[in-house]
């Protein structure tokens, strides 16, 4: 995901040109009507997918070292086949107080604006970073700086201020789920995404960290129950994954049912950091995630993949089962 920030849009150019000298990322292998596996070309991790109207879109991480990571794209789809680049949606010169390390968006819709959330600065104690939103009348942007300074950006209940997801909920409250160092918090957002809502008991982020997490969570609901997951394992080498639980509430308690995304070493290895698409009205369910080819050996050599996600009559989620084809094409 990142590395060295340039001062010159041609410093940058030149940059970009080198690093596509030396990587050659990974082009998808369609088959007809098929998405193949990666679903678009180019270095690209820790991909959020979702639906705005009868599109399908992903915001994912630029996958590179962390100076280099100053902008984001984005994809869009309307079958899960067909994908057209969306370059450089936001950067770091929309962004002032970020710099490098722009991490792991999560797009949502409210009203007539799209609101992104992106991680920044790769941010330590007493470092400036950490969570930051930015805000665009199009889901393909361009994103301005909504706050002009992180939502997040102070390291709460050991939780490093990265890999943030929004959650809605029935009741139409959103929360924000984040965390890096194996620590989670969840917070209660504001309607208008400024702040925080606190929790009855005054406190504004609750730790919720299941056994084994690393970082990377999403949450959905599906018949009534909530669903956690998150990345477990080391992103940079081959047992990165993908586990998950199931509550009755958004806050837990949350206790690990079992892995379900993981490398396969005659596929590709380092299988992790995921999103997961709901078809509208169909009990219907796709994962997004990143993997490393087997010919890769760059820890940021990973690209973007999708393969179906299936539950059982109990309402577990069965192991995935990753491939080179990918799925077939879906229209909304």
């Amino acid at each position: 995901m990142k590395k060295f920030l340039l001062s010159t849009a041609s410093g940058l150019l030149v940059a970009q040109l080198a690093f596509s000298q030396v990587a050659s990322p990974a082009k998808p292998t369609k088959l007809a009507a098929r998405s193949g596996n990666p679903i678009f070309p180019g270095w690209y991790a820790d991909p959020e997918a979702v639906i705005f109207g009868k599109t399908y879109w992903v915001y994912p991480t630029y996958s590179a070292p962390f100076n280099q990571q100053v902008f984001l794209d984005a994809f869009s789809s309307p079958d899960l086949v067909h994908w057209t680049k969306h370059p450089r949606i936001v950067d770091t010169t929309s962004i002032k107080w970020a710099r490098r390390a722009m991490w792991a968006p999560a797009v949502v819709q409210k009203g007539k604006q799209y609101f992104l959330f992106f991680g920044a600065n790769d941010v330590h104690e007493g470092e400036v970073g950490g969570i930051g939103v930015a805000v665009a009348d199009r889901p393909e942007g361009p994103f301005r700086d909504y706050l002009g300074k992180p939502l997040v950006g102070n390291i709460h209940n050991g939780a490093q201020p990265i890999d943030q997801f929004v959650f809605l909920d029935k009741d139409g409250q959103y929360y924000l789920v984040y965390g890096g160092w194996s620590h989670c918090n969840i917070a209660r957002l504001k309607p208008d995404f400024t702040g925080f809502v606190p929790f009855p008991d005054g406190s504004i982020y609750k730790e919720i960290t299941p056994q084994n997490y690393v970082e990377g969570p999403i949450m959905f609901r599906r018949q009534g129950k909530y669903y956690f997951m998150w990345s477990e394992g080391g992103w940079a080498g081959p047992d990165y994954s993908v586990a998950y639980a199931v509550a009755d509430s958004p806050l837990g308690p949350w206790q690990r049912a079992g892995k379900i995304l993981q490398q396969d070493p005659a596929v590709a290895t380092g299988a992790g950091h995921h999103s997961v698409v709901q078809v509208p009205g169909a009990d219907e369910w796709y994962i997004v995630y990143h993997r490393r080819p087997l010919t890769e050996t760059d820890q940021n050599h990973r690209v973007t993949c999708i393969d179906r996600l299936y539950f059982d009559a109990q309402g577990r989620i069965q192991p995935v089962t990753i491939t080179q084809e990918g799925v077939p094409a879906r229209k909304l």
